[in-house]
C-alpha cells in the first residue's frame, strides 16, 4: 500500500514515511544531544586555550559534509522533481560557502586580521548570516513540500534547476561575504576583541528564533518523511550550537565556543549519514532486483513465444475455416449469416494483431540499443510514405519542420514515429482532411520532437491512462487499434534516456512530444 507521502512515486528518503523505529532513533539522538547540552551549558563561559588547528579542521569538515549532502539531495530531486529539494540543497550549499568564507576571514588563522579584507566584526557576522540563512531555507522547504505533485510532463527539468540553484546560492553567499567584509562599517559591532557586545544579544536571539521556527514548521503537520525527521534532529542540534557558541558563552575559545561548533558539525552530518546509508541500501536492492529481472526476462521470453504459438494455432484454424465458409457457403447464407462470418474473421485478425503488439512490447526491454546518428527528416519521410494508402487520392496535409538529427537506435525510433504518425492519421481530420505538424527543436541537453494533429483529441483528466498497455480513450468500433502503440513509444524513448508527454483537448486535436538526449547527435 502506498503511503500518502510517497503518493505512488518512487520511495526514497525525501518521501518515504518515517516509521516507528526511525522516530525512536531520531528521538534518542536528540535526547542524548539535549543531555550533553544541559551538562555543558553551566560551563559555557569557562575559558580554554586557543587551538588554532580546530577552526580549519572543523570548517573543512563542514564544507565537505555540506557539499556531499547538496549533491545527494539534488540526486533525490532528479528522481522526484519536488520543488522543495533544490531549496534544501541550496541551504546546504549556502552553509558550505559561508563556512569557507568564515574560515578565510577568521582573525589570526591565516593572517592577523583575516583574509578578504575582513575586520574584527566579519567572522561574527558571517556566523550570524550563516546560521540565519539555513533555517530560513528549511522554512521554505517545509512549505514547498506540501505542494501538490505535478504530472511528469510538467515537472521541472533537472539541469536548469541545478544551474539556477547554484547561481542563486553563489550570489547570496557572495553578497553576504561582501556585506561582512567591505560593508562591515554599516553593521553594528557585535564583537569586542574575543568577547561579545550588548548588541550581540538582539542579533543572536533573532537567529536562534529562526531555528526554532524552522523546527516548528518541520514538525507541523505531523506526517513526516525520513528526511523531515532527521532535519528536525538537525535543527535541534542547530539550536544547541547557537545557544552554546553565541548565547551562553562569553566569546571565542571558551568551552561554549568549542562545544557549539561540535554541535554544528553533528548537525551537518545527520542528513548526510542517513542519505549515504539509504544510497547503500538502494544499491543493494538494485543489485538484487537486477538479478531477479534477468531471471524474469528469460522466463518471459520463453513464455511469450510459447503463448504466441499456442494462441496462433487456434486463431489460424478459426480464420481458415471462417474463410472457407465465406468463400464456399456465403451464397447459401442470409445477410445476417454473412455478417457474423465477417465479424468472426475481423476479430481473429484483431486477436492476431494484439498478440503481435504484445510480443513487440515485451521484446523492447530485451533488445540491445544500437545507437548511431539518425537523420530524422529522412526517417519521418520514410514512415509517412509507408503509412500513406496507395489508393488514397486526398492525403493528409503534412507540415514538417527541419528536424534536428538524433542519436539512438534507428529501428526502435522508427517505431516511435510509426505509432505517433499513424495515430495522427487515424484520429486526425475531425473537420476535413487530417492536418499533421511535425516539429523538432534543440533545447539545452535534449532535443524535443512533436507531432500535432487536428483530430478528436482527448480529455486530459484521463492523461494517466494514455501511455498504459491496452489502455484506450476512444471506442474500438470508431477507432480500431490495440492500445499498445503509445506504451511502445514511452518504452522506446525511456530506454534512450528521454521522456514522453502529451496535450489534448476534446475535438480540438492532440500534441505528442518526446525528448531525447542530444548525446552524439551533433557529430
Amino acid at each position: 500500500m502506498n503511503h500518502p507521502l510517497s503518493n505512488g512515486r518512487v520511495a526514497v528518503l525525501s518521501n518515504l514515511p518515517a516509521e516507528r523505529g526511525q522516530r525512536r532513533l531520531a528521538l534518542a539522538v536528540v535526547a542524548v544531544s539535549a543531555a550533553l547540552f544541559v551538562a555543558a551549558a553551566p560551563f559555557a563561559k569557562t575559558p580554554l586555550a586557543p587551538v588554532w588547528a580546530f577552526i580549519p579542521v572543523y570548517e573543512s569538515a563542514i564544507v565537505i559534509n555540506d557539499l556531499i549532502t547538496t549533491v545527494l539531495l539534488l540526486g533525490q530531486f532528479k528522481i522526484l522533481r519536488s520543488p522543495a529539494l533544490p531549496v534544501l540543497a541550496g541551504a546546504y550549499l549556502f552553509t558550505a560557502f559561508l563556512a569557507a568564507a568564515h574560515a578565510l576571514t577568521f582573525p589570526g588563522l591565516f593572517t592577523p586580521g583575516g583574509l578578504l579584507g575582513s575586520g574584527p566584526q566579519t567572522t561574527a557576522w558571517l556566523y550570524m548570516i550563516w546560521h540565519a540563512g539555513f533555517p530560513l531555507a528549511v522554512i521554505a522547504y517545509a512549505q514547498l513540500r506540501k505542494s501538490p505533485v505535478q504530472p511528469a510532463h510538467a515537472r521541472m527539468r533537472f539541469g536548469p534547476v541545478v544551474i539556477a540553484t547554484f547561481a542563486a546560492v553563489l550570489v547570496a553567499a557572495a553578497g553576504a561575504t561582501f556585506l561582512a567584509t567591505a560593508g562591515r562599517e554599516i553593521l553594528p559591532a557585535i564583537m569586542d576583541g574575543n568577547h561579545y557586545t550588548p548588541a550581540m544579544l538582539g542579533v543572536v536571539s533573532s537567529v536562534w528564533a529562526l531555528s526554532a521556527v524552522a523546527l516548528v514548521c518541520l514538525w507541523w503537520p505531523r506526517q513526516w518523511s525520513i528526511l523531515d525527521l532527521w532535519l528536525m534532529a538537525v535543527m535541534c542540534a542547530w539550536l544547541f550550537d547557537v545557544a552554546l557558541s553565541a548565547v551562553l558563552n562569553a566569546g571565542r575559545f571558551d568551552l561554549g565556543f568549542y562545544a557549539g561548533r561540535i554541535y554544528g558539525l553533528l548537525a551537518a552530518s545527520f542528513v548526510l549519514v542517513v542519505l549515504l546509508l539509504e544510497n547503500g541500501e538502494l544499491h543493494a536492492r538494485l543489485a538484487a532486483r537486477t538479478t531477479e529481472l534477468e531471471a524474469a526476462n528469460k522466463e518471459l521470453e520463453s513464455f511469450s513465444y510459447s503463448v504466441s504459438h499456442d494462441l496462433r494455432v487456434p486463431l489460424r484454424a478459426i480464420d481458415g475455416y471462417s474463410q472457407m465458409l465465406e468463400e464456399d457457403y456465403a451464397p447459401a447464407l442470409d445477410a445476417e449469416g454473412r455478417r457474423l462470418l465477417h465479424v468472426i474473421r475481423e476479430n481473429s485478425r484483431r486477436m492476431g494483431a494484439l498478440i503481435d503488439d504484445l510480443l513487440a512490447f515485451s521484446r523492447l526491454g530485451r533488445k540491445p540499443i544500437a545507437s548511431s546518428v539518425i537523420d530524422m527528416n529522412a526517417l519521418v519521410a520514410e514512415v509517412l510514405k509507408e503509412l500513406r494508402s496507395p489508393a488514397a487520392t486526398n492525403g493528409p496535409i503534412t507540415t514538417i519542420a527541419n528536424l534536428p538529427a538524433a542519436y539512438g537506435d534507428r529501428t526502435l525510433l522508427k517505431q516511435v514515429w510509426v505509432n505517433l504518425l499513424s495515430n495522427a492519421l487515424k484520429f486526425g481530420g475531425k473537420s476535413g482532411a487530417p492536418q499533421i505538424e511535425v516539429d523538432g527543436i534543440n533545447g539545452g541537453a535534449e532535443t524535443v520532437y512533436s507531432v500535432k494533429d487536428n483530430g478528436v483529441g482527448f480529455d486530459m483528466q484521463y492523461y494517466g491512462k494514455l501511455f498504459g498497455v491496452f489502455q484506450r480513450l476512444h471506442r474500438q468500433d470508431e477507432f480500431p487499434g490495440t492500445g499498445v502503440g503509445l506504451a511502445i513509444v514511452q518504452r522506446v524513448v525511456s530506454r534512450h534516456g528521454g521522456r514522453v508527454w502529451a496535450e489534448g483537448k476534446i475535438n480540438a486535436g492532440a500534441a505528442f512530444y518526446f525528448a531525447l538526449p542530444r548525446g552524439n547527435a551533433d557529430g
